[in-house]
């Protein structure tokens, strides 16, 4: 095969999740050509108006994101962050089941390879699909800049929780938990993002209003602030393809409480607190420990700041760049 030009879709370019992975792996070193449609790549109609735009095109398309053509398939390929719509029901519409079903599976079957971000992702992949394992490249994620500059922060009396409110998150647990914990009053929780509903009820029915706050979005500089000043991040999610806050924790020189489900332990690395993501007892336990165990948090600190020298977005350009020569 000749050498082509990678059609990069920069259409999922951004400044988190996803759209930073885009953002990262578009400054690799090998010939590429923006990709810019007028229209999003969660455009109901995208997989239609992709691949009539890809009839005129001879090169190989790249999707960092979950859209892939219908056609031209063997000239495609596309990268599967995780399965969260699959495999958590409550998270997915009708319309995404059967974009997963009919569209997704059988671009994962018929593209060149497909590129994910854990070993948990590349084998529950491997399982929905059917895909060879031979054709699904683990390429990571990294720790962005202004994680790493690495300046003396005062913490403050925090426990940090990062996330979107969606369910497997499992912030109801972690409130809970982080309620009955037996910590001083001083100690609040702070998330990002706004709050809901049904947070906004536990909150008041246990009388935390003066000890839980939600900051909406925040900028990364602002975010790697928050776990620098924060005594550890609290993430018992139940489902993750990755979990990028263990890693920037992490590289802030904060010590992380995880789940002990899906890609968390894996790159958490040893270097992480574990619980029963549905074992509000054991959360609350995990909490007291680490907060009274100074010793504790130095170590996870120690371990942390090795741990993530596995994930660097050049690591995961170079990944990129070998897989992308194998097949332009």
């Amino acid at each position: 095969m000749g050498k082509k030009k990678i059609l990069f879709d920069t259409r999922w370019i951004g400044e988190h999740g996803i759209g930073r992975f885009a953002k990262e792996v578009r400054d690799s070193k090998l010939t590429i050509q923006d990709l810019k449609l007028p229209w999003k790549p969660t455009n109901p109609l995208d997989t239609i108006l992709l691949t009539i735009y890809l009839i005129f095109k001879k090169d190989i398309y790249f999707s960092p994101g979950y859209n892939a053509p219908f056609f031209f398939l063997k000239r495609s390929i596309i990268t599967i962050h995780d399965l969260n719509h699959i495999d958590i029901p409550y998270n997915s519409s009708f319309l995404k089941r059967i974009y997963y079903k009919f569209v997704l599976k059988r671009a994962c079957r018929k593209a060149l390879c497909i590129l994910t971000v854990s070993e948990f992702s590349k084998k529950r992949i491997c399982e929905w699909s059917g895909r060879n394992a031979d054709e699904v490249f683990v390429v990571g994620n990294g720790v962005s800049k202004e994680f790493l500059i690495n300046h003396p922060t005062p913490k403050k009396e925090q426990i940090l929780m990062v996330g979107n409110r969606k369910k497997h998150k499992n912030e109801l647990n972690a409130l809970i938990a982080f309620y009955k914990s037996n910590i001083p009053s001083s100690v609040k929780l702070v998330f990002t993002g706004s709050i809901t509903n049904e947070l906004d009820i536990i909150i008041d029915r246990n009388r935390l209003r003066d000890r839980v706050s939600f900051l909406g979005t925040v900028s990364n500089t602002k975010l790697a602030e928050l776990y620098r000043e924060s005594l550890f991040l609290l993430f018992p999610s139940l489902y993750e393809g990755f979990g990028l806050p263990i890693v920037e924790s992490m590289a802030c020189g904060t010590p992380v409480i995880i789940s002990n489900s899906t890609s968390l332990p894996e790159v958490a690395g040893g270097a992480a607190i574990i619980v029963n993501p549905d074992d509000v007892e054991d959360i609350k336990d995990k909490i007291e420990k680490l907060y009274h165990d100074a010793e504790l948090q130095n170590k996870l600190i120690e371990k942390g700041l090795l741990n993530i020298e596995r994930y660097t977005w050049e690591m995961t350009r170079n990944k990129f760049e070998t897989i992308m020569n194998r097949y332009i």
